[in-house]
C-alpha cells in the first residue's frame, strides 16, 4: 500500500528479502535513516517516483513492522530534505506508527487463527453429527428421540435380542425395521409376526411350522416363521399376548437356538435375531402370572423405550410436515403450509393415539383442504378447542350443574316409567329430595309413565 504513488509505480515497488533499503530492514529488523537519498547508493528508487537530484533531495526513513519478535514487513516515508529539521523526531513518530500497525496485524492474525479454529471445530462437529446414527424412516429432533437414536446406534451392528416398549402408535415397527436394515443381516429375510392377530390354536404352527398330519387340516409340511427368517431377523409384535405354552417354546428357541415343528421330532437349528415389541406392562403381567419371568429376561437384553408423542411435543410439527409431504404425493395434492391456528391446535392436543393418530389427522386435513393450506377447521373435531369452534362456555357453573342435575332426574324417571320412589333409589337420594328436585325443575313424572 502506498500514498502518493500511481498504480504503475506501486507495481514496480517490489523488493526481495535483503534487496534495497526496504528489503534490508525486513531482513535485519533494524530501522534505516537516509538523510539524503541522492547520496545513498542502496536506495534503488525502483518505483521511479523520485528524481535523485541534489537540487531536490529527499529524506527517507524505513522502520520494521513487528509482531513480537517476528518482522512482518516495513513502513517507510519520504519528504523533502530540510537540513534544519532533525530526523530523530520523524524516526520516533514512524516507529510509533509501525508499532500500531504491528498491533493491528497481531489482532488480525489472532482473528484469522480464531476463525480457522472455529471452522475446524465446526467441521469436526459436523463430521460427528454425520457419524451419529439417524435412521431415515424415523422422524424426530427432540431429546427423547435423540436418546433413542443413540441406543439404536449401539445395537444395530450386533445380534442382540431387542425389546421395544411403548404405547400403541409410537412407531415400534419402524424401529424394528431400522434395526434390521442397518444391521449385518440387512440382506437376509425380515419376517414380521403380530402375535395378537393370530389365534392361539395356530400360533405355534405359524411360528415353528408343522409336519404333515400334525393336526386336522395339516395336509403337508409347512415351514414356520422362524425357519423362514433363518439368517435374518424375526419381529414379534405384541409379544405380551402369547399364551403360556407358546412362551415356553419361544424361551427354548432363545436359549438353545433350535426348535421342532409341530408334530415333528427333528430338531432344527436357527440363526435368527429376535426383536420383540409390546405396549403391555410386562412387569405387571409377570406378577399376574400371565407372562413368564425367565422369558422376560431373555427378551429384555437390550430394551428400547419409545416415548409417547405427548412427551415430545417438539416433534409434532416436524412429523406433520413429513406427513403433509407424504400425502401430497400419495393423493396428488399441493398443500403448501399449515396455518398458525392449526399449528396451535396440533401442539396443544395430547395425542392419545400417538404418531399413528397424528398421521391420520394430517391425511384427513390434506384431503379436506380447499386452498392448499391446512386450517384449523380441516382438523378432526377431537382437536377443536372452544375458541376455534366458536363454542366458548358462556354460562355460570351453577347453571351448568343445575342443568346436569335436571337431566339426571329426567333420565331416572324415564328408566323407571315415572316411578319417583324407584328413581330416587336409582340416583341414591331420598324420596323427599327427589320430590324437591321434581318441584324445583318443574318436571311432571306422569309424562314418563308407560
Amino acid at each position: 500500500a502506498a500514498y502518493g504513488l500511481s498504480d504503475a509505480e506501486k507495481e514496480r515497488g517490489v523488493y526481495q528479502l535483503g534487496e534495497g533499503l526496504t528489503g534490508r530492514v525486513v531482513e535485519s529488523g533494524e530501522s534505516v535513516v537516509v538523510p539524503r537519498i541522492s547520496r545513498e547508493p542502496a536506495f534503488l528508487n525502483r518505483t521511479g517516483a523520485r528524481k535523485l537530484s541534489p537540487r531536490e533531495d529527499y529524506t527517507f526513513i524505513c522502520v520494521p513492522v513487528r509482531v513480537g519478535n517476528t518482522v512482518l514487513g516495513a513502513f517507510n516515508a519520504e519528504w523533502l530534505y530540510d537540513e534544519a529539521k532533525p530526523t530523530r523526531d520523524h524516526l520516533r513518530v514512524l516507529s510509533i506508527i509501525a508499532s500500531m500497525l504491528g498491533q493491528a496485524a497481531r489482532l488480525r492474525q489472532q482473528a484469522l487463527e480464531e476463525q480457522e479454529r472455529l471452522i475446524e471445530e465446526n467441521t469436526r462437529l459436523r463430521q460427528q453429527l454425520e457419524r451419529k446414527f439417524r435412521p431415515s424412516n424415523l422422524i424426530g429432533n427432540s431429546k427423547q428421540m435423540r436418546d433413542v437414536f443413540d441406543m439404536l446406534a449401539q445395537v444395530v451392528k450386533t445380534n442382540t435380542t431387542v425389546l421395544i416398549r411403548g404405547e400403541s402408535g409410537t412407531g415400534k415397527e419402524l424401529v424394528a425395521n431400522a434395526i434390521h436394515y442397518n444391521s449385518k443381516r440387512a440382506g437376509k429375510p425380515f419376517v414380521k409376526v403380530n402375535c395378537a392377530a393370530l389365534p392361539e390354536s395356530i400360533i405355534e404352527s405359524e411360528l415353528f411350522g408343522h409336519e404333515k398330519g400334525a393336526f386336522t387340516g395339516a395336509t403337508g409340511l409347512r415351514k414356520g416363521r422362524f425357519e423362514m427368517a433363518d439368517g435374518g431377523t424375526i419381529f414379534l409384535d405384541e409379544i405380551g399376548e402369547l399364551s403360556q405354552a407358546t412362551q415356553v417354546r419361544l424361551l427354548r428357541v432363545l436359549q438353545e437356538r433350535e426348535f421342532e415343528r409341530v408334530g415333528g421330532t427333528e430338531t432344527i437349528p436357527c440363526d435368527v435375531r429376535v426383536i420383540a415389541a409390546t405396549n403391555r406392562d410386562l412387569e405387571e403381567a409377570i406378577e399376574l402370572g400371565e407372562f413368564r419371568q425367565d422369558l422376560y429376561y431373555r427378551l429384555s437384553v437390550f430394551p428400547i423405550h419409545l416415548p409417547p408423542l405427548r412427551e415430545r411435543p417438539a416433534d409434532v410439527i416436524l412429523l406433520s410436515d413429513h406427513f403433509v409431504q407424504k400425502y401430497n404425493e400419495m393423493h396428488d395434492r399441493a398443500i403448501k403450509r399449515i396455518s398458525t391456528p392449526a399449528i396451535d391446535m396440533l401442539t396443544a392436543y395430547h395425542w392419545p393415539g400417538n404418531v399413528r393418530e397424528l398421521e391420520n389427522c394430517i391425511e384427513r386435513a390434506v384431503l379436506l383442504s380447499e386452498d392448499d393450506v391446512i386450517h384449523g377447521h380441516n382438523l378432526p373435531p377431537s382437536l377443536q378447542s372452544a375458541e376455534s369452534s366458536g363454542t366458548e362456555f358462556t354460562g355460570g357453573l351453577q347453571a351448568s350443574l343445575d342443568n346436569l342435575e335436571r337431566n339426571l332426574v329426567i333420565d331416572a324417571l324415564k328408566s323407571t316409567n315415572g316411578n319417583m320412589a324407584r328413581a330416587a333409589r336409582q340416583l341414591g337420594i331420598s324420596e323427599r329430595i327427589m320430590g324437591l328436585r321434581v318441584k324445583k325443575y318443574d318436571i311432571d313424572p306422569r309424562r314418563y309413565r308407560s
